[in-house]
């Protein structure tokens, strides 16, 4: 992006793939971000929001700072577009008439994409909230997107193999605004699929379907369980004390896990400060704990058969999972670049809670086990087929 481009941007006032606005709420940008993600007239091109810039195309005198460039970058990582989403922001453009910014936003190979429960569209001049029509043209046209593992239809697979009440009760109150479900007309295959979690040129639920609500995933992903073993001291040669398998649909099995890390993993002792003090010290810190084994979770392989293990040692925990680092991230970029090999399980984690914010989970693990007095966790980026993450005990233990 340069000066020349942001010029012929503003200028040209024809192309329904160029938005202008002078507000930075995410209330404006969500659904502008949202629209030119689902590229619905089909372009196949990027579209492009201009902030500081009025309707007409006159700049609005605006000085842009960091805070204001903060807002723009939290659309794509605090999850209220899902999948997240595709930008590239420029730099500030100092013009006569005031500052100017550019956001990129690139057609979603995932769509429909939603901001806040929400399907937005753009057509023309028009921006709104897709009909059942129109969401039904984006849930079709994903089928000929290349897709990922999790968006694979699990061919043999009926709606009898999966958890239809779960998904009902439980899952498609919090992913869908409350007004859309309230419309009639999407059966519960158009909403299964919508999601992501239903195939429907081949009528059976895709693997992330299997995954969040099967009644046996395990039967169609031989691999997709997670393995907790504890040592009774230091090295994987030493008796196992106990072991537990967590094999479920991860809608439920989730919860499960939490719980188990928060009653049987952590732990807590006074520490004497000195004589008329004491303080409560952590074998581990539960945000980070929970995040890092999440994060397992979210990008494994789920083509392998090998399963996530869990090790708990008498000094560290090791978390070793199928699938080594994906897409553009690389040993160089870790942590700060992401990409998703489950774009799927990717937004049900976020939809049920399990993850807060995207590319952020591993950076502020690392700072609660600083502060826990546990030191840096260990990545192990050079295995090809896996990823391993070593965690210290607190030093104080």
């Amino acid at each position: 992006m340069n000066i020349e481009k942001v010029n012929e941007l503003i200028a040209d006032l024809e192309s329904d793939r160029i938005e202008r606005t002078t507000s930075f709420t995410e209330k404006k940008l969500g659904p502008a971000v949202c629209a030119f993600s689902n590229d619905f007239p089909k372009h196949k091109k990027s579209g492009y929001l201009l902030l500081g810039v009025h309707d007409d195309g006159s700049l609005a005198g605006m000085s842009i700072g960091d805070e204001d460039l903060q807002k723009i970058g939290n659309v794509k990582s605090n999850g209220n577009v899902l999948p997240q989403p595709s930008l590239v922001v420029s730099p500030v453009f100092s013009m006569d008439g005031g500052d100017v910014v550019v956001v990129e936003v690139k057609p979603s190979s995932y769509p429909p994409v939603r901001y806040d429960g929400r399907c937005w569209i753009r057509v023309g001049p028009r921006k709104s909230v897709a009909n059942i029509e129109e969401e039904r043209i984006l849930t079709e046209r994903r089928a000929s997107f290349a897709k990922t593992y999790d968006l694979v239809p699990a061919l043999g697979a009926t709606l009898h193999d999966i958890s239809l009440e779960h998904f009902k009760i439980t899952y498609l109150p919090i992913a869908i605004n409350k007004d859309i479900l309230q419309e009639n007309g999407r059966t519960l295959e158009e909403q299964l699929a919508s999601l992501r979690f239903f195939d429907s040129q081949n009528q059976c639920p895709t693997n992330a379907g299997i995954l969040l609500f099967g009644l046996n995933p395990e039967f169609y992903l031989p691999g997709s369980y997670l393995q907790y073993v504890k040592f009774d001291g230091e090295q994987m040669t030493d008796d196992v004390s106990f072991e537990k398998k967590f094999s479920g649909a991860l809608a439920t099995e989730l919860g499960l896990l939490d719980d188990f890390i928060k009653s049987n993993i952590l732990k807590t002792k006074p520490k004497r400060i000195d004589s008329l003090q004491e303080q409560t010290i952590a074998n581990y810190p539960y945000w980070a704990l929970r995040e890092l084994v999440m994060n397992a979770i979210m990008h494994r392989n789920y083509e392998s058969n090998s399963p996530i293990y869990l090790y708990e040692f008498g000094n560290r925990i090791e978390i070793i999972n199928p699938g080594g680092l994906f897409g553009e991230v690389t040993p160089q970029n870790f942590p700060n670049a992401s990409d998703y090999r489950n774009v799927v399980i990717a937004e049900a984690l976020k939809v049920l809670g399990y993850v807060n914010r995207f590319n952020y989970g591993v950076k502020r693990a690392k700072m609660e086990l600083e502060k826990n007095g546990n030191g840096e966790p260990e990545f192990d980026l050079s295995l090809t087929t896996k990823f391993k993450v070593t965690i210290p005990v607190n030093q104080a233990w």
